[in-house]
């Protein structure tokens, strides 16, 4: 069994190169940590882009890999599987980290066949309501039956454990919850939310989950306060959201702000967060802005919950409900020390519980945990051998 503080070596395995989000920046910033403790690691990706650009920014080494690609296509499946089987040979390493759906079907058999542990981070769960009711169904059979060539499941929050716990994904014993987490800033780039007139900001690709035309269409209803806006993101459906703004009459006061790297300076200029998703995991934006000691409106969808204390450090509201949305806006655009207080809060709870340091510590356990279990498997499955050579040595005597 490897002892606590050993160093593993551990091949991250994550789909898209071509694109920034959530898991991105999740395998971004663990390896970058695992790195700094004196741990090996190399990142398996498919293709080039800004995120192998960042891994070259920050001397990780990685391997893009030719086949690994997000649509599911069998023939190019198959060679990614050999592709990624090909590269853990080379690498032996103690563990394959497989993050998002696609690489982490692929991941985990490619790790199977090489005969190394693997652990899975979906990064939300592409089963339930996420999901039409024909693909969810071929989705969670292909999930199921990756589950049994993993040693574990790792959540990024307590809400995607229990929906896979719910639709039988694995066995209780193999989800485990580990909350996403980040670095500090400078105090150079914290908010001050008592600012007037507040500028708001939503962080989010322009795609139908993110449902920016209910932020807008609440926006609408409080017109008679001054107020900006700052949409943080690219997508399909940026053109879309446009007209909507121009339609309702916001165009003047909403900046359209593309796809940025230098989100915490954004946050650091803004007074009041805001997200209006119909779907989420746990998202990373909404770390961000309690890290910048903004306060926070949101849709109570996903685990948001887990990090949003309601009255405390921002105010939740359902999805879809513009409404619920405009009021609980309308109370920090009138109340600038309301502002400063919940983003206090929700700066001291960023400090608290999403640090870098805590996910990587748990992250950490449960990558000891399943190599140790590989290890033992194997010392048990040798034992078993050997006993079953003695006992046909003795028969063969008699």
């Amino acid at each position: 069994m490897t002892p606590e503080g050993r160093p593993m070596n551990v091949a991250f395995v994550i789909t898209r190169a071509d694109s920034m989000g959530g898991a991105q920046i999740h395998v971004l910033d663990l390896a970058n940590a695992l790195l700094s403790r004196g741990h090996d690691v190399t990142v398996l990706v498919g293709g080039e882009g800004p995120f192998t650009a960042e891994l070259t920014r920050k001397q990780i080494p990685f391997q893009s890999l030719r086949s690994l690609v997000r649509p599911l296509r069998p023939a190019a499946d198959l060679s990614a599987v050999l592709e990624i089987r090909s590269a853990l040979r080379k690498l032996q390493p103690d563990l394959v980290a497989a993050h998002t759906a696609k690489a982490g079907i692929l991941a985990r058999w490619a790790a199977a066949l090489a005969g190394v542990p693997a652990v899975f981070t979906p990064h939300g769960w592409s089963i339930g309501d996420r999901i039409s009711p024909r693909q969810g169904s071929i989705f969670r059979l292909l999930e199921r039956m990756s589950a049994h060539v993993c040693a574990r499941i790792i959540n990024v929050c307590e809400y995607e454990r229990r929906l896979a716990k719910r639709y039988r994904i694995a066995p209780a014993a193999k989800l485990a919850a580990v909350h996403n987490g980040l670095p500090d800033i400078p105090a150079d780039l914290l908010a001050q939310p008592d600012r007037e007139p507040p500028r708001l900001i939503m962080v989010a690709r322009f795609e139908q989950p993110k449902d920016h035309r209910t932020l807008l269409l609440g926006l609408s209803h409080l017109a008679q306060h001054d107020w900006k806006l700052d949409l943080v993101g690219d997508g399909p459906m940026q053109g879309e959201v446009m007209q909507i703004a121009a339609n309702l009459g916001l165009a003047p006061r909403v900046r359209f702000l593309g796809a940025r790297s230098d989100i915490a300076p954004l946050l650091a200029n803004a007074q009041i967060f805001v997200l209006s998703s119909r779907s989420e995991a746990f998202p990373y934006s909404v770390l961000e802005a309690m890290r910048a000691g903004l306060p926070v409106v949101s849709s109570e969808v996903g685990g948001i919950a887990e990090a949003v204390n309601v009255g405390e450090t921002g105010m939740l509201v359902p999805a879809k409900d513009s409404g619920a949305l405009s009021r609980s806006l309308r109370r920090l655009i009138t109340n600038p020390t309301l502002r400063v207080q919940m983003g206090e809060a929700g700066r001291r709870r960023f400090i608290d519980l999403f640090t870098i340091d805590k996910m990587v510590d748990r992250t950490l356990g449960v990558y000891r945990e399943a190599v140790c279990q590989a290890r033992g498997e194997r010392k048990a499955g040798r034992l078993v051998q050997a006993n079953q050579t003695i006992e046909m040595a003795e028969y063969k005597s008699k």
